[in-house]
């Protein structure tokens, strides 16, 4: 596969992460994939949103998981947006999806979704956490997983592996030639984040990446260019 570029919870950059107007504004400058991040409603809506608070990103305050998707509903979660269902993604754009979960609930109410609408060839799944990778592997066989991690060593590609994941999403600031070795030995596509700036870029492309999740998307052009 080609080098990818990766919208960040849309182009969150650019416009209010997570909304559908970051999502159309992300396939509009021709990403790859976009990336976005599933809770629970109170009454068990799949909506996308990435804290488990609504405080930083919109004008309410308080846990999702205590709030009704009505009332999340009349939260602005910036220029007027409200916070979207998974489906109202799904719908709103055509490109590939990458959808990171929190935990084994969430893994549910997506292996739910990903079985009604056939979405295994349109939806990878991502998570920092192992047992809610496990968990989607489970319930939608064959699904595309990959381990996402923050603080890591070379061991992260044993923690793929033992999940069944097929790529690791890594933080660049931490990442090193070894890991990336290993990564490569045990046949995982590795993606860059958060690939913001061109020297971040030049890092990606010198490890030889498989692609870099981006906030912005002037990453998508200059990508082709940078070696």
């Amino acid at each position: 596969m080609n080098f990818v570029t990766i919208g960040h919870r849309g182009i969150m950059g650019v416009e209010p992460e997570n909304t559908l107007r970051s999502f159309v504004a992300a396939e509009q400058a021709g990403l790859d994939l976009i990336e976005l991040d599933l809770h629970l409603s109170k009454d068990g809506a799949l909506v996308v949103m990435h804290d488990a608070e609504v405080d930083r990103t919109t004008d309410g305050r308080g846990p999702i998981a205590e709030k009704s998707l009505a009332e999340l509903r009349g939260l602005d979660a910036g220029k007027g947006e409200r916070i979207p269902v998974f489906e109202e993604v799904l719908d709103a754009v055509a490109a590939p999806l990458q959808a990171e979960i929190k935990d084994v609930a969430v893994a549910r109410a997506l292996a739910e979704v990903m079985h009604r609408r056939e979405l295994s060839g349109r939806v990878e799944v991502l998570s920092f956490h192992d047992e809610a990778l496990a968990e989607i592997s489970r319930l939608v066989p064959g699904v595309r997983t990959a381990l996402v991690a923050s603080r890591y060593g070379t061991d992260v590609v044993d923690r793929a592996r033992a999940v069944g994941a097929g790529s690791l999403v890594l933080n660049i600031r931490r990442l090193t030639l070894e890991t990336v070795e290993r990564a490569r030995a045990a046949e995982l596509r590795i993606i860059g984040w958060v690939v913001n700036t061109q020297e971040h870029l030049r890092l990606v492309r010198a490890l030889e990446l498989d692609g870099a999740t981006t906030d912005f998307p002037d990453i998508k052009r200059t990508g082709r260019f940078t070696a």
